[in-house]
């Protein structure tokens, strides 16, 4: 199975599907409605064995990238399952390329997903993943709404 890639200049609202198999649907939208020059690849689009995911992120951000905390809020079937914070780019011996990136220059990442180390129980899932210029999460980057269908 192979993941879709999608969107440059996303529109606001509109959920866009990442992909969809046998065993997996993927889709997403901003949390945000601001416009934003965006794409994203998954593979392999499923849950079977296990597998380790491979993502492409292209992304012009909105202002420079110095610091960057990350959230994830993850929800299953409702019930609020995971909360994560984890500091990506601090301004100081950065290990994530993406730390340098400045307003208006394309950001053009590919790492690996491993969360799927464990088998994900069938049911809906809602991932909300925040990006914050500050520590005190007053500063939003980028917001993005996945919703994660697991047949």
């Amino acid at each position: 199975m192979f993941g879709l890639l999608f969107f440059i200049l996303f529109t606001p609202g509109v959920s866009e599907l990442i992909c969809t198999s046998s065993d997996l649907e993927m889709s997403y939208t901003f949390c945000d409605s601001t416009a934003h020059s965006f794409m994203f690849n998954l593979t392999p689009c499923s849950t079977k064995n296990k597998p380790v995911w491979k993502a492409n992120l292209t992304w012009i951000p909105r202002s420079d990238i110095h610091f960057l905390k990350i959230v994830f809020n993850v929800w299953y079937d409702g019930a609020k399952a995971l909360l994560w914070k984890e500091l990506l780019c601090s301004g100081a011996d950065d290990e994530y390329s993406l730390c340098a990136t400045l307003k208006g220059e394309t950001l053009d990442s590919a790492f690996d997903i491993k969360g799927s180390r464990f088998e994900f129980p069938k049911g809906n899932y809602s991932i909300v993943i925040q990006g914050f210029s500050d520590d005190s999460e007053n500063n939003m980057l980028i917001c993005l709404n996945f919703t994660m269908i697991v047949k």
